[in-house]
């Protein structure tokens, strides 16, 4: 099984703010990460006003600013192809800006038409959240930009704001119709807990205790190595389709269909669009039971709940595949305590509650599963609750 030490926060901090003084020709005015997440359970709800219980992973998208005067917004990545992505703040336009870039850019568009009194700035930035598993490498992108502007432009935003900020971005800027959880996952989690969302509400989220060390239990991220493209369309149609499913239903969204009247509302609505309403209803329910489960202190309990999950994404959403499917069913097969898939789909990452010492034989399951079947192998990734976006030390100085 492949452990990883990537996020080891100071030591790729000397190297991004070595990397920005030869790009930018000075220091930078401070130094920012943003975390991926993984969700645990609560999967498509946060689009229908639902539920979910996603943690901040300790890999981070870090970055490396200082703010301008010339209305100039540079972009580097240390993953990209080298080039300084130059833009003009007041030009910033959805249909102006492509690939990567149009993640930051985005953000600071956002800030902009919303008001703020936001500039330019140099960005660089050195992300270990893996691309394309569904543990939203993009949304680590626009949190760590928003987190970086709050304190650049002394704009004093409080943290949903600023995940509606960098949501906005990934909506209309990126072209994603992405519901908020990814984002509030990314700015407002703590380490040690899992984020409890209310995606109608989201400023009344809460932590909940989630103890893997003194429970005896590790989680593990099996990133299948498939990517997946959210902006493809795939995704766009199945929100549609729950929002025509809660409009037949005379509802404001799926979250608010009881659970005691689902069976009539799938007798009345169209077939292709039940399985999308079963799904999201049973799914907020999985997220209650998971929070009880947790704040009683039975994290194993977890185990069944993550299994029924997957079964729901894959029967009645549709959205995994046969390497997320295989994934689980090994994973399962090598005593895992449950499984399934996480994030939005069409690929992407598995996530497995096991016992501790079980990590090994997992990972050896689920890779030997991958190589008889002809898939490249899988990388798995044992990961703990950790913090949300955040400043590192030294602090910024006022402005």
């Amino acid at each position: 099984m492949n452990q990883t030490l990537e996020w080891d926060e100071d030591s790729r901090a000397e190297r991004a703010a070595d990397t920005f003084r030869r790009l930018f020709g000075g220091p930078p005015d401070g130094m920012w990460a943003a975390p991926g997440r993984v969700n645990l359970i609560g999967e498509h709800t946060d689009y229908n006003d639902g539920f979910a219980l996603p943690m901040a992973l300790p890999h981070t998208t870090l970055l490396a600013a200082r703010a301008r005067t010339d209305g100039r917004l540079r972009l580097h990545s240390a993953q990209g192809d080298g080039r300084i992505t130059d833009l003009a703040v007041a030009a910033l336009d959805p249909d102006a800006v492509t690939g990567w870039a149009a993640y930051p850019a985005g953000v600071v568009w956002a800030l902009a038409e919303a008001g703020h009194p936001v500039g330019g700035a140099d960005l660089h930035f050195d992300s270990t959240v893996p691309t394309g598993a569904g543990l939203s490498s993009s949304a680590a992108l626009e949190c760590a930009v928003a987190v970086a502007y709050d304190d650049l432009y002394g704009l004093r935003l409080p943290g949903p704001e600023l995940a509606r900020i960098a949501q906005r971005a990934e909506n209309a800027f990126a072209g994603v119709p992405c519901g908020i959880m990814d984002q509030m996952a990314s700015v407002c989690c703590t380490a040690g807990a899992a984020l409890h969302l209310d995606a109608r509400s989201p400023q009344d989220h809460r932590q909940v205790p989630f103890d893997l060390q003194g429970q005896g239990l590790r989680l593990l991220v099996i990133d299948t190595r498939v990517s997946h493209d959210l902006g493809d369309g795939a995704y766009a149609a199945l929100r549609a389709g729950c929002e025509r499913a809660a409009a037949l239903l005379g509802l404001p969204a799926l979250r608010d269909l009881p659970p005691g009247e689902l069976a009539r509302a799938l007798r009345i609505l169209p077939a292709e669009l039940a399985p999308l309403v079963r799904h999201v209803v049973t799914e907020n329910a999985r997220v209650a039971e998971a929070v009880s489960r947790l704040r009683e202190g039975d994290v194993a309990a977890l185990g069944p709940i993550l299994t029924a999950g997957h079964a729901s994404l894959r029967d009645d959403y549709r959205v995994s595949c046969p390497e997320t499917d295989l994934a689980v069913t090994a994973a399962l097969g090598a005593g895992a305590l449950g499984a399934r898939m996480t994030g939005g789909g069409f690929g992407g990452s598995v996530i497995a509650l096991v016992e501790a010492g079980q990590e090994d034989a997992v990972g050896v399951s689920v890779t030997t599963a991958f190589g008889a079947a002809g898939h490249r192998p899988p990388r798995i990734l044992c990961v703990t609750p950790a913090a949300g976006a955040h400043r590192l030390a030294p602090p910024l100085g006022t402005r």
